[in-house]
């Protein structure tokens, strides 16, 4: 069985991450959930093939998903990054090039289709 794009969810919320987890797995693609920002560093580091990274900016304890995106893009420069939060905006929060910022509450089709934009930006049209 062949799986659909591979999506690093870095969420420190037990049931949203689940529930996330669940709701894109459903929709095809294939997620690996990350509970911190060191666990996703080790995802990352593991040489773990992934299309596009979702992470929290609030990570709790710890680096941010601030830090997270930024130490990532050194490691994988094209890796498309989504930030959510309960902020309004970004704030102080620097982030990487070309990246998006989804406020919480979001829907799952905002996150669809930005996870579609993100993947399909760089492809030339059919």
């Amino acid at each position: 069985m062949e799986s659909g794009p591979k999506v690093l969810l870095v969420e420190d919320e037990p049931m949203l991450s689940e529930l996330l987890t669940e709701a894109l797995t459903d929709k095809g693609f294939a997620v690996h959930a990350a509970p911190d920002a060191m666990r996703a560093l080790e995802h990352l580091l593991s040489g773990a093939d992934i299309d596009i990274m979702l992470t929290d900016i609030d990570l709790g304890e710890g680096m941010d998903g601030a830090q997270l995106a930024r130490i990532a893009r050194e490691l994988r420069p094209a890796l498309p990054v989504i930030y959510a939060s309960g902020r309004r905006s970004m704030g102080d929060f620097r982030s990487v090039p070309g990246s998006t910022f989804l406020p919480k509450p979001y829907t799952l089709n905002q996150i669809d289709a930005t996870i579609a934009r993100h993947l399909h930006k760089d492809r030339p049209a059919a």
